[in-house]
């Protein structure tokens, strides 16, 4: 079977610290007709520089200008513009591990799936492992309902059919989190896979600490009850039976 092409969506802004690793973690997985597209907010380091330089040495980068309207438009307008038959989501200051790519392409043979997620570890700035594996430490389990009470998708482990952009852009307005949508999408029209391998190193720094972190009950109300709304109208819209 002739391996499905891919498109890395990454969205960028104020990431000079370590941007380049990541990219660097990312390309060594690439075919040559894969490309890894950048979507870059207005950014105040050298961010941009350090990307340019980069694509300048390799073409299978592809740097679009961000809208600068926050992380989920800009994943949006990454998101928008790929276009190979597998999409993979990535932050700019993790590292992927030797192997992700081709694991995750196995499980798209199967054409019911839509989304794939495997498991990261969480580590410190220095690549230090805290957490040795998100899906234990969060229970991270399939599910709607499960997923819409307590979030388990992760856009930096997650990967997509090009064909799933039809159905989740443009980003509701009111969704807290891009990668929660596209999950529940995901499962809502096809089948999920969650891959228990550790193939990403998420790494905690000082501009990212608090987001494994809980957000206050009212919050997390709010937010449960946004994407709720967002996909009973999805189900309607789709003609799928309603919770």
């Amino acid at each position: 079977m002739k391996r499905k092409s891919v498109s890395v969506a990454m969205a960028a802004y104020n990431g000079q610290q370590y941007i380049q690793q990541q990219m660097e973690s990312i390309l060594k997985q690439l075919h040559m007709d894969d490309e890894l597209l950048v979507s870059l907010d207005f950014s105040t380091d050298n961010t941009e520089y350090i990307v340019q330089k980069m694509a300048k040495k390799d073409d299978r980068i592809q740097i679009v200008h961000g809208p600068s309207l926050g992380v989920l438009k800009n994943f949006e307008n990454a998101i928008n513009l790929a276009k190979n038959e597998i999409l993979f989501l990535s932050d700019q200051d993790d590292v992927w591990l030797d192997g992700k790519v081709e694991r995750i392409l196995k499980e798209f043979e199967d054409e019911q799936v839509q989304v794939v997620m495997h498991d990261a570890a969480v580590t410190d700035e220095n690549l230090h492992i805290q957490i040795p594996s998100i899906f234990k430490e969060r229970n991270v389990k399939l599910g709607v309902k499960e997923n819409i009470l307590k979030n388990g998708y992760r856009g930096c482990c997650m990967a997509f059919r090009q064909s799933l952009k039809d159905d989740i852009l443009p980003f509701p307005k009111a969704i807290p989190m891009h990668d929660q949508w596209i999950g529940l999408v995901g499962e809502l029209t096809g089948k999920n896979v969650l891959v228990p391998e550790v193939y990403l190193l998420y790494r905690r720094h000082s501009k990212n600490e608090t987001d494994l972190k809980h957000a206050g009950i009212l919050q997390m109300l709010r937010w449960r009850k946004d994407i709720y709304t967002e996909i009973e109208k999805f189900k309607k819209k789709k003609g799928l039976k309603s919770s």
